[in-house]
């Protein structure tokens, strides 16, 4: 059976609504979980940015899901200090924590003030910190000088199995060069081909483990509705790459994004106004080869959706899986 998990989305809610909303989540019958890790929304209408490793400790503690996150070691965190966060996460909840990490977005990493390099060089600082996490989480001593600098550094602390760190990739020549050193994917979309086409580049390149996709779905009254919802609360879904990983303040994405445009509005989010529609839709993308799938709806109203997809949307998925 395909695990169906819920998304959390700290640029859109205070913490603690989240961890109300997480623990309705499992009592309504989601799998699994996992969350944003962002220190500025994408636009202002989203509005927050909680902390989401203080979260995913309290979130973890107050439910049984399995739960991770997707971050971006090297520039806003130095990997000994993900390494470390993770270590301790994984050694408190056995089996049950995940990270995923990606090259990072420029609205949340050109906080340091340190130059925002090109895509290759974020690969290549992603690549250094993986592998110096993985040593320290080994029990290694890392002295390592390069994109990111480690001075004589190991971690004290340490789980009994270091949590798996799956890559996070949108496109498939992403996922092909992540698949020498991921223990697992996510992507994120709606189209199901093109999704089938990122996972078929990491299985083809020797890609190993879980194949996770994040779905941003909308399930509203009409489609009218769905449109209006999708354009306050998820524009900057209209800003392609590389616009969408190099602007660095929610104004910028407010002043890019097109909120009038249906079609690529419905190109980033699944809307739809019939559950049983949604349904398939969403088993559609599973079909491609995904052992997990995280719904993130966009809308304000978490709770009303979480518990119509427990009654209503879950069982569909589970019925015809």
């Amino acid at each position: 059976m395909v695990v169906i998990g819920y998304h959390l989305s700290h640029e859109q809610f205070l913490p603690s609504r989240l961890l109300r909303i997480v623990k309705q989540a499992e009592v309504d019958g989601f799998d699994a979980a996992m969350c944003s890790d962002h220190f500025a929304p994408w636009s202002q209408s989203q509005g927050q940015s909680g902390y989401a490793w203080s979260w995913l400790g309290a979130a973890l503690a107050k439910t049984r899901l399995p739960m991770g996150l997707v971050t971006a070691p090297g520039q806003r965190y130095h990997p000994a200090i993900v390494a470390q966060a993770a270590g301790t996460l994984a050694e408190m909840f056995p089996g049950r924590f995940w990270a995923a990490l990606g090259s990072g977005e420029a609205v949340n990493e050109h906080i340091t003030g340190d130059e925002w390099p090109p895509k290759p060089e974020r690969e290549a600082r992603l690549l250094e910190s993986v592998t110096a996490m993985r040593r320290l989480l080994a029990g290694e001593t890392v002295d390592h000088s390069g994109s990111v600098r480690i001075h004589e550094t190991r971690l004290w602390t340490r789980p009994e199995e270091p949590p798996p760190f799956i890559a996070a990739a949108v496109g498939p020549a992403t996922a092909q060069w992540a698949a020498d050193w991921a223990d697992g994917l996510i992507t994120v979309g709606v189209d199901p081909a093109a999704l089938g086409e990122v996972l078929s580049a990491y299985r083809s390149a020797g890609g190993r483990g879980r194949a996770v996709v994040q779905v941003h779905v909308c399930l509203a009254d009409t489609m009218d509705d769905g449109i209006r919802i999708a354009a306050d609360q998820w524009s900057q879904a209209t800003v392609p790459p590389p616009g969408l990983w190099d602007v660095e303040t929610p104004e910028e994405f407010d002043r890019r994004a097109d909120r009038t445009d249906r079609e690529t509005l419905q190109s980033a989010v699944l809307i739809d106004d019939d559950i049983r529609s949604m349904s398939e839709r969403l088993r559609a993308i599973t079909a491609q080869g995904f052992d997990e799938i995280y719904l993130h709806h966009v809308g304000i109203d978490q709770e009303a959706f979480v518990e119509r997809a427990g009654h209503e949307l879950l069982p569909m998925m589970r019925s015809t899986a």
